[in-house]
């Protein structure tokens, strides 16, 4: 299997490939276009000079083409051959009776009358020009008069062995340039392709440690592109799971501690009233009683938030009055709350939105906060529970002025089998998962709990839902 480093590398050679081509045959004919243009206009300007000296030293145009010919502006005239072989091949400076082969001329001068006196391309002696093609030529000039016109042919002219040098030189150089910068691509695509899989190289090895049970894993992140925040986001994956990890061995412990106290209650009761050691009395049949039901409660917590995070847990949903609720939470603990010396109140806001929830869910929730408050709120306190109309939402409060929670405490508050006083909590009963089943239920609802304390001052638990949109 190819590497994506190789892969990578690959493309990066085969695109500066591309590219160096393209770049270099642009070059090239660019190169050779301008030369040949400029080795035009300059065999042009010597023409025409040269054409100007002639017609300036004689007055006529007798005689030019020779002249101009042993200037070598022109090619020599060509010399038919006396028996011309039918395959035969002419060639330059070959011997007498054959063939010569010149290049075309390059160039036509014809009079001021548009007569032509030096032939080449179409143009042949004394044929005459169009006047539409003499406008396009350039006028030979003597003393202020245009006296001739000179016309290209299209044809380049010859090159001298310097000239030819410069060009093969000049071609030279593009192709090495050329070879040189495909292997500076290929060393940059090697480097970038290397640089690029890094990272994921990093993230391969990583995984490959948290499938063998290395959960904690972190990788370095080294940009801030998308490779970046993937980094961020493994890294914060790998924490995630090595915190779900150490809270399912910490839950796995808190629930055989919490059923094993009750259990050992309970056997070692049963021993002794089997064995006779412990005389059967109503007292000791009630503490059994209530461990069994301490028992039947904690698994039908567990079952509760098995089935909330299986996405299973069955709501009825429904249209509830806020204020309706409140008051029902009211009746349901004001004698616990008068026992205790605790005032148990609500306040809530006029036209209050409703908002479909099930209902028994949503006293279990706020029964499960009261009941929190009365616990940890001193006799002569007191509990509000409270209602408020927000954008699209309704948020129920359940407010007390009892111990508070510590800052250290508060944020693990809703983590399962979670107690801010163990001892006390242990005293009372309490599992540790009235907080996380709360939150279970109102997230099942799609909304959200939180809440916020002061140690001394009390605490508040805010549970938001979101209201019934009307039409």
């Amino acid at each position: 299997m190819r590497s994506l480093t190789f892969k990578l590398s690959l493309a990066f050679l085969l695109v500066s490939l591309a590219g160096v081509a393209l770049v270099a045959l642009a070059v090239w004919t660019f190169n050779s276009l301008e030369f040949s243009r400029l080795l035009l206009d300059r065999a042009e300007n010597s023409f025409v000079a040269a054409a100007a000296a002639y017609y300036e030293a004689h007055g006529d145009w007798d005689g030019v083409a020779q002249a101009l010919r042993e200037q070598g502006l022109i090619p020599p005239e060509r010399v038919p051959a006396q028996n011309p072989a039918p395959q035969s091949t002419p060639v330059p400076g070959g011997p007498s009776g054959a063939s010569q082969a010149f290049p075309p001329p390059p160039f036509v001068l014809a009079d001021r009358a548009g007569k032509v006196v030096v032939e080449g391309g179409p143009y042949h002696i004394d044929d005459t020009v169009p006047s539409a093609q003499l406008a396009g030529g350039k006028p030979v000039t003597v003393n202020g008069q245009v006296v001739g016109t000179v016309l290209t042919t299209g044809n380049p002219p010859p090159r001298n062995p310097s000239e030819v040098r410069y060009l093969a030189r000049t071609n030279q150089a593009l192709l090495i340039a050329a070879l040189g910068a495909t292997v500076l691509a290929l060393l940059l695509g090697i480097l970038l392709a290397r640089t690029i899989t890094r990272p994921v190289r990093e993230l391969t090895a990583a995984s490959h440690a948290m499938a063998r049970g290395q959960l904690k894993q972190q990788v370095p992140v080294r940009s801030k592109d998308e490779l970046g925040e993937l980094a961020l986001t493994f890294n914060q994956m790998s924490s995630d799971l090595a915190h779900a990890n150490i809270l399912r061995r910490q839950m796995t412990a808190d629930i055989a501690h919490d059923l094993r106290n009750p259990l050992m209650v309970i056997t070692g009761y049963l021993e002794s009233l089997r064995d006779g050691t412990l005389p059967p009395s109503p007292e000791r049949f009630d503490t059994i009683y209530r461990e069994a039901q301490l028992l039947q409660r904690l698994v039908d917590d567990l079952r509760t938030l098995s089935l909330a995070d299986a996405g299973e847990l069955t709501l009825n949903r429904t249209p509830l009055a806020p204020r309706a609720l409140l008051e029902r939470l009211v009746a349901a603990y004001r004698q616990r709350a008068e026992q205790n010396q605790i005032t148990l109140s609500v306040q809530a806001e006029p036209a209050l939105p409703e908002v479909e929830a099930d209902e028994e869910r949503m006293a279990q929730v706020l029964g499960n906060l009261v009941a929190n408050a009365l616990r940890y709120t001193p006799p002569g306190g007191q509990i509000i529970l409270g209602a408020a109309a927000q954008p699209q939402a309704l948020q129920l409060t359940v407010q007390d002025n009892g111990s508070g929670i510590s800052p250290e405490a508060l944020p693990h508050i809703f983590d399962r089998f979670f107690r801010g006083d163990s001892a006390r909590a242990d005293a009372d009963g309490e599992s540790g998962l009235g907080l996380a089943i709360a939150k279970s239920i109102v997230e099942a609802h799609q909304g959200a709990i939180a809440a916020a304390s002061e140690p001394g001052l009390g605490t508040t638990f805010f549970v938001t839902l979101p209201a019934v949109q009307k039409p």
